[in-house]
């Protein structure tokens, strides 16, 4: 199968979505390639902070989600002891809103599909490039979900298949990767009745425990350890490591026995942030985790991925209007982006390395 478009891109998780419906819906006849055939992956990035919230409501995409799929958070509790020591409440609006992403995906895809210039390959897998970073890129190579070969034309490329980017790895654009310390061990009970919409934050020896309240009654874990400690962890034995979980909070004890049950109902990451030296190329460019890998921390990734998209769709439309997708327009969008998602990375290692200082006092606080 031979294909052509004006725009490939490539990964269909959010930042993806958004983009190629944000160029399909003014005629940018766009296809989106994705590796997966059923979109929406278990455990990413779900909660959209101010940044987020701003980019989906300038789409009016909100209103074509269901309001089921929709929890505000309304504050952020640091819980030491059983004892909750210190509140942090927004003066208006929210610390966050949860959206599972298999719904916001779907709101995202439903509405792509109504524009004609829009097409959707789900379970194909990019396998090459082609041309080169001094020719440009012209285009990609890629297999389907019946192995057969689909050949895509194009006048621009979009990576936006996050942390392990098969894109950036074909294009052969260097990474720095950064290590923070810590992996992730995620997993996800039922919320108790009664439970109210907040996050949750715990220090239990000496590493993070979250708690985020989610959409269908869940609440999502993620709870930090000792980098590269999951072989000799998953050896351990697995009840006394749960109970710490359970007598950190005792309300919820029930329902982690109850979902949590051995090691295989964690999901683990391995973390790491990284920086791409550059997120264009001439007909390439980087978006989102592809670009800039981020930490779960402050749940900057997911919505600095979207404030990608916004802003690429944009600059890609101004490009089509001059006449031309060129490689000095595709550099401005990275110029644009560049410092801003560094100062968000920076911030997450501050973060990370002051999160023991909320629970040195104990104190409500309104911001």
């Amino acid at each position: 199968m031979k294909l052509e478009c004006e725009v490939c891109v490539v990964g269909g998780g959010p930042a993806g979505a958004l983009l190629s419906c944000l160029l399909a819906e003014q005629g940018v006849s766009t296809i989106l390639v994705e590796r997966q055939s059923v979109a929406g992956k278990a455990f990413r990035g779900e909660i959209l902070n101010d940044e987020g919230q701003q980019v989906i409501q300038k789409h009016k995409l909100l209103e074509q989600i269901h309001e089921d799929y929709i929890l505000a958070s309304t504050r952020i509790e640091y819980w030491e002891h059983q004892q909750q020591v210190k509140t942090i409440e927004p003066a208006v609006g929210n610390v966050g809103v949860h959206i599972p992403q298999p719904h916001f995906l779907d709101a995202l895809l439903k509405q792509a599909a109504t524009y004609e210039s829009f097409r959707y390959l789900a379970g194909t897998t990019v396998t090459a490039l082609e041309g080169d970073s001094e020719q440009g890129y012209t285009g990609l190579i890629a297999c389907d979900k019946n192995g057969d070969e689909v050949t895509i034309r194009s006048s621009v490329i979009v990576g936006a298949d996050g942390r392990y980017s098969t894109v950036c790895k074909l294009a052969q654009m260097p990474v720095t990767n950064i290590r923070h310390g810590y992996d992730l061990l995620w997993a996800k009970i039922m919320a108790p009745a009664g439970w109210e919409p907040v996050t949750r934050l715990a220090l239990v020896n000496g590493r993070q425990l979250s708690l985020f309240s989610q959409a269908e009654g869940y609440i999502q874990i993620g709870w930090n350890v000792d980098e590269g400690s999951f072989p000799a962890l998953f050896k351990q034995s697995f009840e006394p490591f749960i109970q710490l979980l359970a007598d950190a909070f005792p309300d919820l004890e029930h329902n982690v026995h109850d979902h949590i049950r051995s090691w295989k109902d964690f999901v683990p990451l391995d973390i790491f942030s990284s920086r791409s030296d550059t997120w264009s190329r001439n007909g390439l460019v980087l978006i989102g985790d592809a670009a800039h890998t981020m930490t779960p921390t402050g749940a900057f990734g997911l919505n600095a991925a979207l404030k990608d998209a916004d802003v690429l769709a944009s600059e890609l439309l101004r490009l089509r209007q001059e006449g031309g997708y060129t490689a000095a327009g595709l550099k401005a969008f990275e110029d644009g982006r560049r410092q801003t998602v560094t100062e968000l990375q920076e911030r997450q290692l501050t973060m990370e390395s002051t999160f023991h200082e909320h629970f040195l006092q104990a104190e409500n606080q309104i911001i």
